[in-house]
């Protein structure tokens, strides 16, 4: 792998995901997350989708064709060890980072489609420790790391649509990396 290889940090948000899936509460399940549309259960299951998305892209398949939430799982941290060695094992191929993938939000490379994913679980990583009050587990730096990505790949105008996220929220230059990542999301810190 080189400098340019985003497995790496992709791997490390995919690692705190799944911390935090496997050590939710499972009576915190109904709490409400930042997701308006998602509580704490539902944005699990979302979690779970976006492993089985990727994995499905960095193959050549259509993620598209994986519900947006996965249903019928009884065993979240269960569900999650096997989809994530599946998806560890597609990834351990470096041919992916060539692999042209079809995305909700456009065709790209694998390794852009890996970079846009890892900004995907790295805010929900947010929005889970968000809801059960765990903010001091979450990995700073990585947030600081992804910042940049998700700044420069999701616009700060035309909201909406094609781009699902509200108007950017103002936080102060000193915010941690998280709130910065979160309010450019359109959420509140």
């Amino acid at each position: 792998m080189n400098a340019t290889d985003p497995r790496p940090l992709f791997v490390r948000a995919v690692d705190q995901a799944e911390q935090l899936v496997g050590t939710t509460d499972p009576g915190h399940f109904d709490l409400q997350t930042p997701c308006d549309e998602y509580d704490v259960r539902t944005l699990q299951n979302h979690l779970l989708s976006v492993l089985t998305r990727i994995d499905l892209a960095l193959r050549g398949g259509d993620p598209l064709t994986i519900p947006v939430i996965a249903t019928g799982v009884d065993d979240i941290p269960a569900s999650w060890k096997e989809r994530r060695a599946t998806l560890d094992s597609t990834i351990a191929n470096d041919a992916v980072l060539e692999q042209i993938c079809t995305l909700p939000w456009g065709t790209l490379p694998g390794a852009a489609a890996i970079a846009g994913y890892t900004g995907e679980l790295t805010t929900h990583a947010w929005d889970l420790a968000k809801a059960t009050d765990r903010l001091g587990e979450l990995d700073q730096e990585l947030a600081a790391q992804v910042l940049p990505m998700v700044r420069r790949f999701i616009p700060a105008e035309e909201r909406g649509g094609r781009v699902p996220f509200g108007p950017v929220v103002q936080v102060a230059d000193d915010a941690t990396p998280y709130d910065q990542l979160a309010a450019w999301q359109g959420r509140r810190p």
